[in-house]
């Protein structure tokens, strides 16, 4: 069982900057691939960003890319999502995930084996 806690989120202004940060209770270096999605207020929980086991690969959503982005430290257990230029249809609250299947449709969370409680970011305009 892996847990993971979601921290870093808050309430800024558009064009501001945040960083998120997961921590996983266990070593995730060599056994998960790792991703990030949001979930706005009467929407569908959507992909972000991911990150494979090393951290030689990301993959972005077209909404993000250029502005976001993912890494990980795997000596600490944690993955991070730096979020720049951001805008107020960012607002979401933020989950990360972990998943142990081969780095391919990092985009379905149905392939997520684990989840975070989720952070609340929120960008005024």
């Amino acid at each position: 069982q892996v847990q993971l806690v979601e921290s870093g989120g808050g309430l800024v202004q558009a064009g501001d900057s945040l960083r998120l940060s997961c921590a996983a209770s266990v070593r995730t270096g060599s056994n998960y691939n790792m991703g990030w999605f949001r979930q706005a207020p009467g929407k569908e929980r959507e992909f972000v960003c991911a990150i494979n086991r090393s951290g030689g690969l990301t993959y972005y959503a077209d909404s993000v890319k250029g502005r976001f982005t993912i890494s990980r430290d795997n000596a600490k257990n944690r993955v991070y999502l730096q979020m720049n230029s951001l805008k107020p249809e960012d607002t979401a609250v933020y989950y990360c995930a972990a998943d142990t299947a081969a780095w391919s449709n990092l985009y379905d969370k149905a392939i997520y084996d684990y989840w975070g409680q989720g952070t609340q970011v929120t960008v005024s305009s």
